[in-house]
């Protein structure tokens, strides 16, 4: 099975290549801006022209937003806009028009409906202040030594790792791997290299293909699971904030820079500020590792995977939780769940986000019309049932998909806005075949309607 997967090693660079990696990504910076501020303005020029009354086949011609036509403007240009261009390599340009290209897609994706979630807004100009160093490789000579304690990038040459590459290294030796791309970057004060790779992945099987497990997030509790297990949640983030918060006022105290006035930042701010970024990157780190350690935990030993289709963006519009809510890291782990399952020869089913969990008993069926998030035990009024609230949420996810087991698409009954006031959730059995590595979106309100399938990258 092929997949595309990355590998990410930090470096250890000396300040010459430093100096190198930032005049790249500099210039990856100044032929975005370039590039942005020629299409808007044709875009300015042709409304302007339209106004006027002029027809469509007079207009200004348009310039197209493929990385081809950009790419061709800019090389048209680039002896006037940068006659330095010869000490940089064409992959730096590149990626800033990338960049754009990309962005501008997105923007009009969204502006036609054609990509889901909040609107996108236009592409903006990037700063050197405000923007993370960053440069793509794609051609040229990308290899790993073999020491495997070295990478040679193109123009940057030799450059050391901080840890070994031996897991790529292996893979590359033995023919089951083709890099694609390398893209350097600097976070949290730490350069890394992300190597993108086409990997020949070994097919798998699950450790108890049979097993269906539900998965409920939530804030006490990073994830609790239908086997009874509760997942305590770190909480990174909330341990670090006094640190954090000692740094910010410390940086505050120190002369930062000032765009109005165009006053410099001074060393002791850069400083304060290289060292509260550190604190940051430490805690986006120690958050990343727990979730990588989980998922992969859960996709190695479950055949079936059950987890709902949380609204992310609008419980974060609760400030009272939005904080907890973005450390534990919802998105995340449905995000790794998708790939990892597929690695692994399971299926990820996604319930539908009305699906009442929660509110339905998981001993008879009975469904609340209310229940607070106060109430952290489950009562039924039927069968007299108590039960941990996320544990009964946890167990109906896992029985949504298990009374089907083996029989292809999962189909439950979905909830609306206003939850009838008893009833059990109907579960029906659909017809067909869902192929291991796919995932299934439980589709609202039962019915007849297939499972939506889609490729799992």
């Amino acid at each position: 099975m092929k997949t595309i997967q990355a590998y990410r090693f930090a470096l250890d660079l000396t300040p010459a290549q430093q100096r190198a990696i930032l005049a790249h990504a500099g210039a990856a910076r100044v032929a975005h801006n370039w590039a942005l501020a020629r299409v808007k303005a044709v875009m300015d020029q042709r409304a302007a022209e339209r106004s006027y009354g002029i027809p469509g086949e007079l207009l200004t011609p348009s310039l197209s937003w493929s990385l081809p036509a950009l790419r061709r403007v800019w090389n048209a240009a680039k002896n006037d806009v940068a006659p330095w261009w010869p000490q940089c390599s064409k992959e730096a340009f590149n990626t800033g028009l990338d960049a754009l290209t990309r962005a501008l897609k997105n923007w009009a994706d969204s502006r036609t409906g054609r990509r889901a979630g909040r609107p996108v807004g236009f592409p903006r100009y990037k700063s050197r202040r405000g923007t993370t160093p960053s440069v793509r490789f794609t051609t040229g000579a990308i290899r790993v030594e073999p020491d495997r304690k070295h990478v040679v990038l193109p123009r940057l040459g030799r450059l050391k790792l901080h840890e070994s590459a031996r897991k790529l290294a292996r893979r590359l030796d033995n023919g089951t791997a083709r890099i694609m791309s390398a893209t350097v970057r600097r976070d949290g004060g730490r350069w890394h290299v992300a190597f993108c790779v086409e990997v020949d992945r070994a097919v798998r099987r699950p450790t108890r293909p049979a097993s269906v497990l539900g998965v409920d997030v939530g804030v006490k509790h990073l994830a609790v699971l239908s086997t009874g297990e509760m997942v305590r949640n770190p909480r990174h983030l909330a341990a670090a904030q006094a640190r954090l918060r000692q740094l910010g006022r410390a940086l505050s105290r120190k002369s930062g820079p000032d765009r109005r006035t165009g006053q410099r930042p001074s060393r002791r701010w850069q400083r304060a500020s290289a060292r509260l970024g550190r604190a940051h990157a430490r805690v986006a780190n120690l958050r990343r590792d727990g979730l990588h350690k989980l998922t992969t935990r859960l996709a190695r030993e479950h055949g079936t995977i059950v987890v709902e289709d949380l609204n992310v963006a609008g419980m974060l519009a609760n400030r009272r939780l939005a904080r907890h809510i973005a450390d534990a890291g919802f998105a995340e782990i449905r995000r790794q769940l998708t790939y990892k399952t597929s690695w692994n020869g399971g299926r990820l089913v996604v319930a539908d986000r009305w699906y009442p969990s929660s509110k339905t008993c998981s001993g008879c069926g009975a469904v609340k019309a209310k229940l607070a998030l106060s109430e952290r035990e489950y009562e039924c009024q039927t069968c007299g049932l108590v039960i941990d609230r996320d544990h009964n949420a946890a167990a109906n996810l896992a029985a949504l998909a298990a009374a089907t087991a083996g029989s292809g698409p999962v189909a439950g009954r979905g909830a609306d806005r206003k939850t009838p006031l008893a009833g059990p959730v109907a579960v029906k059995r659909q017809p067909g075949t869902a192929s291991a590595g796919q995932t299934g979106t439980v589709p609202p309100q039962g019915g007849t309607t297939d499972r939506v399938l889609t490729k799992a990258h």
